[in-house]
């Protein structure tokens, strides 16, 4: 028995009594907490304090979890009342109250952290409400006023979802919000489906334009009146561009039967007028010579002899016959430019001798007039032939003859 008082005089926190039992002290006095009927006093007592290092060691854990993480106040707290409820009752040797204030001081800052956590809440709260109306705005703004309906598709399934990483706010305000959300997005689908069908009720009117456009276009395909038909497919290019556009697989369908019509006829036109040109050819080569052989004339020492020259040059000129159209100009060019060597040259002779440079100018004016009479005549048969290309040909020299003709009767009319 005096092992047992010994061993109970050395332990502040316990004891064995004589009959085995086993207490612990607290501030509220001994509470028996197991009894050991085998072994001695110290090894009961060292038994009951490894319970007690086991609460506290789940204490030290939690202060640890509470002050180093963000462990949630709602499971610090049912933490803290299931290790209040085992200490209390604990079957363990040791400084129980200790624990137990311990778990007090965790209550306190599990007691503040509850309201910082409320805090930050109401903080993300406010700031999701406003991200929130921030979204609902935008949504009802695309939804009044956008017409660029792809981007704006595509903006609005970004709000939904910037709408769904937000923080959750009040039920009823959420709710409200998410209510006109959902109605901007209706009245956008709503007003973007009317829109594209007013879309394809205008390309309907599109398409039918056009198809007259081609229909035209085609029936004109085999057509040799070549002047009328190029005006006239200029004009239908025009309406074709100013029509509009219809729906993508029929502006394509019909822009390949009208292009396919036009390059008919261009194509067969421009067959035509290269075997026309190919039988011009040789004519060009003769007034090539002829332009060669007047060259030759300037610088014109003898007018007269030079005037005579180059009207032998205009009479095999005129029956040389038409040209080349890319030719054409370069030849009349160069030899009117020799007709205007010689007419100075003239004019220099005629202030030596009057009478004589009269007649020769007399003789040029002659020689036009009979020039221009047959172009005239050529030009009458081209129109009653319809024959586009070659009214133009005689129209073009025609012109470039009355031109001489009124520089040679200028000329004539200083001798009067």
């Amino acid at each position: 028995m005096k092992v047992r008082e010994d061993t109970v005089s050395t332990d502040p926190w316990g004891r064995v009594d004589d009959d085995g039992t086993v207490y612990v002290r607290t501030a509220e006095g001994e509470r028996a907490v197991g009894s050991w009927q085998a072994g001695e006093p110290e090894e009961a007592l060292a038994y009951f304090h490894r319970k007690f290092d086991e609460l506290a060691g789940q204490v030290t854990l939690l202060e640890q979890r509470v002050r180093g993480t963000d462990l949630p106040p709602a499971q610090a707290e049912a933490t803290i009342v299931k290790l209040r409820e085992a200490i209390t009752g604990a079957h363990a040797v040791g400084d129980l109250d200790a624990l137990l204030n311990r778990l007090g001081v965790l209550t306190e800052l599990v007691a503040q952290r509850r309201e910082e956590v409320k805090a930050a809440r109401d903080v993300a709260r406010a700031e999701a409400k406003g991200i929130k109306e921030r979204i609902v705005a935008e949504a009802e703004r695309i939804a009044d006023d956008t017409t660029h309906w792809k981007t704006g598709g595509e903006r609005l399934r970004q709000l939904v979802e910037e709408w769904k990483a937000a923080e959750r706010i009040d039920r009823v305000t959420e709710a409200a919000l998410w209510k006109r959300l959902s109605a901007a997005r209706t009245a956008f689908a709503k007003r973007r489906k009317a829109y594209f069908a007013g879309l394809d009720e205008q390309r309907e009117g599109v398409r039918s334009s056009k198809e007259r456009i081609v229909a035209e276009a085609e029936a004109l395909a085999s057509s040799t009146d070549w002047g009328a038909t190029a005006s006239a497919y200029r004009d239908l290019m025009q309406q074709w561009k100013t029509a509009g556009r219809a729906s993508r697989e029929v502006e394509d369908e019909l822009w390949g039967r009208f292009k396919g019509a036009q390059d008919q006829f261009f194509q067969a036109r421009s067959a035509v007028f290269a075997e026309r040109d190919a039988s011009l050819a040789a004519n060009a080569e003769v007034k090539e010579q002829l332009l060669a052989e007047a060259e030759k004339i300037v610088p014109v020492s003898d007018a007269r002899s030079a005037r005579a020259a180059l009207r032998g040059i205009l009479e095999r000129w005129e029956a040389a016959g038409q040209v080349p159209r890319e030719q054409r100009d370069r030849l009349e060019g160069g030899l009117r430019k020799i007709d205007e060597a010689v007419r100075k040259a003239e004019e220099a002779e005629w202030k030596r001798s009057n009478p004589e440079a009269r007649a020769r100018a007399q003789n040029t004016v002659d020689q036009l007039h009979k020039s221009i009479e047959q172009l005239e005549t050529r030009l009458a048969k081209a129109e009653a032939a319809g024959k586009d290309k070659d009214v133009k040909d005689a129209q073009e020299a025609l012109i470039a003859r009355r031109s001489w003709l009124e520089e040679a009767e200028r000329t004539l009319a200083e001798f009067s």
